[in-house]
């Protein structure tokens, strides 16, 4: 047990991604079983717990870390900056359709031209895996030497999220684990060479932001608007940003 809480650094990610590749293969080992509907209603339910997972990411706009760094009352207006900036930034750089030609491009080298749900599959399935707090914050403290403790709870969830993902928008969702590895990689690498990156205040600006994204995202799963998530994602950065901004003002 003790192994599995600290391990090496790194290996809460290593887990992480073989439990999305596990969780893959067998959602798309069950896709093919399942009816249209069925397919339809598992999407749905994905939805509601990205869309849970979203507010429960935002609950330090109301906690003591944040609010004490910029001010009671000051926290909201500005995570509703950094997304404003963040989104515009993203647009200017079309980074919507930069995910989308990647996973074109990963749908092309895999040979899987003929599947219409691949690029859906891997770009949904790398922003859920990859903008939720416990991606960053369990990479920082995985490199940090504090444990794996963290990245395994969402190895887990992933794992079973990938089930669900991959039964009905198929291969693509696999894929997404090499994104996952990459980034929850170079964040572990970014703690294990910097030591605390962050403060508590910038973290949870940078988890709130994320919890706001997580949301867009669940709206666009059920259909009922396509927001351009992926250009949302600078606001990852501009929070903590605007947060450290504001503390050299004050």
């Amino acid at each position: 047990m003790n192994f599995l809480q600290h391990g090496f650094i790194g290996m809460g990610t290593a887990v992480n991604v073989v439990l999305i590749i596990l969780g893959s293969l067998a959602g798309l080992a069950l896709g093919g079983r399942l009816s249209q509907r069925t397919a339809a209603t598992v999407t749905d339910v994905l939805s509601l717990v990205v869309l849970v997972i979203g507010a429960l990411s935002i609950r330090p706009l109301v906690q003591e870390p944040l609010n004490a760094a910029v001010g009671n009352g000051a926290a909201l207006v500005v995570i509703l900056l950094a997304l404003v900036i963040g989104s515009l930034i993203g647009s200017v750089l079309r980074l919507e359709e930069r995910m989308d030609d990647l996973g074109r491009w990963v749908r092309s080298r895999v040979g899987a031209e003929g599947d219409h749900h691949f690029i859906d599959g891997f770009v949904t399935a790398t922003l859920v895996f990859c903008v939720g707090p416990l991606a960053i914050l369990g990479a920082l403290s995985d490199g940090l030497g504090r444990g794996s403790e963290q990245l395994l709870v969402k190895g887990v969830l992933d794992g079973f999220a990938a089930v669900a993902f991959a039964s009905s928008l198929g291969v693509g969702v696999m894929l997404s684990a090499v994104a996952v590895a990459l980034y929850q990689g170079t964040l572990t690498l970014v703690g294990a060479l910097l030591g605390d990156v962050l403060p508590a205040a910038q973290i949870d600006a940078l988890t709130v932001a994320g919890g706001v994204v997580l949301m867009a995202l669940s709206i666009r799963l059920m259909g009922l608007k396509p927001l351009r998530v992926a250009d949302m994602l600078p606001a990852l950065v501009c929070a903590p940003l605007f947060v450290w901004f504001v503390q050299l003002a004050s």
